[in-house]
């Protein structure tokens, strides 16, 4: 239809233009415009017929532009309606994406509370297991093993396996309220002397009692170590035997009761007698038990010696002093021999050298110090020793028992715990030995140093107030011990001598030449002195 207005048009141009142009002359001007008017009337026809055409497309198109506007208002109605169910779809799945991870929190949730009541259930049925008694073991052993056997499953439902678990509960309520007026149970026990005795059990509480069909055997029940079948304890009163055997057999009387509820036993059956004991320290715990003994020995034998070690009385001592403050010899010869003891004899060679210089006096009364002290410690050092080496034995043992332990570990296994504390506690015995051993005796060697100091301190008290009594004596002081050492009278010549010797000694090596050359006529004199010297010696 476009192509045909186009064309329409395009004639209509050319008809206009051929109009516009000025006529031809002559006869072909005449038969040019013949045709040229046959051509407009054409195209003017043509003209009119395209503008009809181009009226009714009009009119057609007027009349097809309403529909097709209202169907494009439906489809922007329909658009926007769908706009609007997508943002209503996005919304809802928005919500079904937090509802679903709420959902997968709740599984998640769930599926931890199933897996813990899952473990408590588990748990339940092995405290269940564990709480009871030996003589209930052979009832409940076919419940326990079908519900271990559902819980190690994986054919099985989650709930199939609570329903198997549930059956624990309620054989625990049954369990109960039979126990509280006690249960009566057949079976077969081992008697003290391990022999397998069919009879009845009645377990009361946390107790559980036993008669033998043969009236032999009646007694507590309990499970020894080691063993896996019910032992028949028996009791050593006629009269509790009766009367439990009567319980068993009618099932109503007095019944003795056991407050310990079988540790009683336990307890008995590990008590040992002090050798036992000892035994089981093996060979380390000899040289610690005789290191022990010669300890005790030696710190007896000490104890005896320090106590019987005499001391000067308070009068004998201040009679020497008084004595030696006034310069009387004799008199301080006699007091001194009533003196006993190291101290009398320390003072007694300090009395013998009175009239010599305090610092041979102090020598003398030290040696004889030496010589006590020496002989007040003689062995206390053996105590320390050991007091030293008893704990190094007994780790030395506890070192070697454990090593032996852990042998047996190697070649046994660890299934039994205790065994295996059994060989460790053994173990530890030569420790516990050799800190009893240690402990006294380092107590001891304290207590006897402690004394033998304290003999030697007050030696030493008593040889400085000697000392210091001949130092203020004006017979045994300074004065006199300056000849006293020689043996004659201080006169004022020796003196001079002495103390001109004692200067030139010091002052020798620092005098001048001059000094020493001008010096020379005075140490002409020094000659006398030193003859002096020799007779007073003499």
């Amino acid at each position: 239809m476009h192509q045909h207005i186009s064309k329409s048009i395009a004639l209509v141009s050319v008809a206009a233009v051929a109009l516009l142009a000025p006529p031809a002359i002559g006869q072909e001007g005449q038969s040019s415009q013949s045709r040229f008017d046959e051509a407009a009337a054409g195209i003017l026809k043509d003209l009119d017929a395209a503008r009809a055409e181009l009226g009714a497309l009009r009119q057609r198109a007027l009349e097809e532009k309403l529909p097709l506007s209202r169907q494009v208002s439906d489809l922007q109605q329909q658009l926007l309606a769908v706009e609007a169910e997508r943002r209503g779809l996005r919304t809802d799945k928005n919500a079904g994406a937090k509802a679903l991870g709420r959902l997968g929190n709740s599984i998640a949730a769930r599926k931890q509370a199933v897996a813990f009541l899952g473990a408590q259930f588990s748990e339940y049925r092995r405290n269940f297991e564990s709480r009871l008694h030996i003589a209930e073991l052979a009832g409940y052993e076919g419940l326990l093993g079908e519900i271990m056997a559902a819980e190690d499953s994986s054919d099985l439902s989650q709930s199939e396996v609570f329903q198997q678990q549930v059956r624990v509960l309620e054989a625990s309520f049954d369990r109960l309220d039979a126990l509280t007026g006690g249960r009566t149970l057949t079976g077969q026990a081992l008697d003290s002397a391990g022999f397998v005795k069919d009879g009845t059990f009645v377990v009361l509480g946390p107790m559980a009692y036993f008669a033998s069909e043969d009236g032999l055997a009646v007694g507590t029940v309990s499970a020894p170590p080691g063993k896996l079948e019910p032992t028949v304890r028996t009791f050593a009163d006629l009269v509790n035997t009766e009367a439990a055997a009567e319980v068993v057999a009618t099932g109503a009387g007095m019944i003795p009761f056991d407050a310990t509820l079988g540790n009683a036993h336990k307890m008995e059956a590990t008590r040992e007698t002090l050798i036992e004991h000892v035994q089981k320290g093996g060979v380390i715990i000899y040289p610690i038990l005789g290191m022990a003994a010669l300890a005790a020995l030696v710190a007896a034998v000490k104890w005896l010696m320090l106590l019987f070690v005499r001391t000067p009385s308070r009068k004998a001592m201040n009679a020497l002093m008084a004595a030696v403050a006034d310069g009387d010899a004799e008199s301080a010869r006699r007091r001194v021999k009533e003196l006993r003891g190291p101290a009398g004899k320390m003072l007694a060679a300090g009395v013998a050298s009175l009239g010599r210089s305090r610092d041979l006096i102090e020598e003398v009364m030290y040696e004889r110090l030496l010589v006590t002290k020496s002989k007040l410690q003689a062995a206390l050092p053996f105590i320390a020793i050991c007091a030293a080496s008893a704990p190094l034995l007994g780790l030395l043992g506890t070192v070697t028992g454990i090593i032996n332990t852990f042998k047996q570990i190697t070649l046994f296994g660890s299934g039994d715990v205790k065994q295996l504390s059994g060989g460790i506690s053994e173990a530890l015995i030569t420790t516990k030995f050799g800190l009893v051993v240690a402990i006294p005796s380092l107590l001891l060697h304290a207590y006897l140093s402690r004394k033998a100091r304290s003999i030697t301190t007050k030696m030493e008290s008593a040889a400085v107030r000697f000392a210091n009594e001949v130092a203020m004596s004006d017979e045994f002081g300074p004065a006199a011990a300056a000849t006293g050492d020689r043996g004659g009278p201080a006169t004022p010549d020796a003196i001079r001598g002495e103390v001109t010797r004692v200067l030139s000694d010091m002052l020798g090596p620092v005098q001048e030449p001059a000094t020493r050359a001008a010096a020379e006529p005075e140490d002409d004199a020094a000659p006398s002195a030193d003859t002096a010297a020799p007779e007073l010696a003499s």
